[in-house]
Parts: C-alpha cells; sequence; structure tokens
C-alpha cells in the first residue's frame, strides 16, 4: 500500500482518536517516519480537531487549551498515540465539532431557505402590483372606447393657438348628459406649478367663459382622456394653461386650444 493509499484508507482518523492497536499505532509511527505526507496528513487531523473543537470545549480552560494547542501544532514531530491514554476528552471534542458543524449546515440551508423565500415573496407582491396596473390601465381602455364609440358624444377639435401652435385635443360632449371628457393627448406637459384648465364658452352675444374642471390628472392618466365638469349647451371650449389650482378667468395669452360646438 502506497502513502496515498494508506492516507485515504481512514486508519489515520483513528489514529488521532486513540483507536488503534499497539500494533496498528507502531505501523503509523513508521509510516509516518518514512513518508512525510504521511505525517503531515496526521498533523492537518490533528490541527483540525483542535481548532473546530475549542468553541465548544467549556471544561477547558484557556490556558491548558493553550498548553495543549502549542503542544500538538508546535511539534514537529507526530505525536505518538498510547492506546491506554484517556481519550474521552478528545472524543467530546470530536462529537462537539460535528454538532457545531451540523448546526452550521442547518443553519445555512435555513437562511438560502429564507432568502428564497423573500425573494418569491418579493415577486409575488410585483406580479400583483403589475395586475393591478394592468388591470386599471385595460379599465380606463376600456372607458375611452365607450366615450368614442358613444353616437350620442359629440367630437370637437380644440386647434392649437398662438402660444402653442403645435397643441391639440379634443372635447367629447354628450349634448343629453351634459357630460364633458378631454383628449388632452395633444398637449404639452405642463410645467411645474401650472395646470391646464377646461372652459365652457358662450361665444354670443358676449364672450362668457365658464370653468369646468383642471386636467390636474394629466400626470397620472394612462390614456390622458380627463372627465371635467358638465357643460349647459356650449358653443366653444377652449383650453388655458394656469396656475395650480386654476383661475377665477381664463389667462388668454396663455390659451393652447380652441374649437367651436
Amino acid at each position: 500500500m502506497n502513502s496515498r493509499e494508506y492516507i485515504e484508507s481512514g486508519i489515520l482518523e483513528l489514529y488521532v482518536f486513540g483507536k488503534l492497536s499497539e500494533e496498528e499505532i507502531a505501523e503509523v509511527n513508521q509510516m509516518a517516519t518514512q513518508y512525510p505526507e504521511v505525517k503531515e496528513e496526521i498533523k492537518a487531523i490533528e490541527n483540525a480537531v483542535i481548532n473546530l473543537s475549542y468553541s465548544v470545549a467549556p471544561h477547558l480552560s484557556a490556558t491548558n487549551f493553550e498548553k495543549i494547542r502549542a503542544e500538538l501544532l508546535g511539534r514537529n514531530k507526530v505525536i505518538e498515540m498510547k492506546p491506554k491514554t484517556n481519550w474521552s476528552q478528545y472524543t467530546g471534542w470530536v462529537a462537539a465539532a460535528v454538532l457545531v458543524v451540523g448546526f452550521g449546515l442547518q443553519f445555512y440551508k435555513l437562511n438560502q431557505t429564507n432568502e428564497t423565500l423573500n425573494n418569491v415573496s418579493t415577486e409575488k407582491n410585483l406580479l400583483q402590483e403589475s395586475i393591478v396596473d394592468l388591470e386599471l390601465k385595460k379599465k380606463e381602455s376600456e372607458e375611452v372606447l365607450a366615450i368614442l364609440r358613444d353616437t350620442s358624444n359629440v367630437a370637437v377639435a380644440l386647434a392649437g393657438q398662438q402660444v402653442a401652435p403645435q397643441a391639440f385635443a379634443k372635447a367629447y360632449y354628450n349634448k343629453t348628459t351634459k357630460t364633458v371628457y378631454i383628449d388632452a393627448s395633444g398637449l404639452p406637459e405642463p410645467p411645474k406649478g401650472m395646470v391646464y384648465q377646461v372652459w365652457s364658452l358662450q361665444l354670443e352675444p358676449v364672450l362668457t367663459p365658464t370653468s369646468i374642471g383642471l386636467l390636474d390628472s394629466y400626470a397620472t392618466s394612462t390614456t390622458k382622456v380627463i372627465k371635467v365638469e358638465n357643460a349647459e349647451s356650449p358653443q366653444a371650449f377652449g383650453i388655458t394653461l394656469e396656475p395650480a389650482g386654476g383661475s377665477a378667468s381664463p389667462t388668454l395669452e396663455q390659451l393652447y386650444t380652441l374649437g367651436k360646438v
């Protein structure tokens, strides 16, 4: 048997644990003298036992432990084990070390399981949020389609004015229910601290504007189709840009769109 086979046979562990007969101990000592790798393997097993069991060996004082550790780790020769030596404390260390490793593995697995559960919970929450968001968008889109398909609604095109020639909007007015929806998708995003305000206009005999609401949900609306207040027989609709909260009368210099019914 070569040195590698001898090391892998498991006899060196039994040697360190004091479980060999006198003849077997003599054989191990001979192999350790003949093969440096066998000697190093014995020292490695001894080091592992000492280092792993230190934290769970309360019956040893720090002084005694350091004496044993220094003796085991500081020697240049392999400690020759005697079969009649009291190995109860060493086997206790080994058992404790096995418990420590076992608990460590269980703790690691528990942490891994908890981390997996947390990831699954996070993904579930994100999925639920996405589903809710999709449902809201679906509902909003269905409402817009209902407005477009309602033959009772009159579509009023609101063209861009001097302050914003490229802007446009559309008002959907129901002459029976008096409800008004504004499609504001053609309006630029209002500056911070400003809001679009919708006006129902009477053109004759005198221009008379009446506020029918703010497009303050512009930023959060997916479709940009926003319901405002009812309007009584409007002749035109206009949209101006006003300070947040709206104005009592339209700022004509900030008239963005205008269209006749």
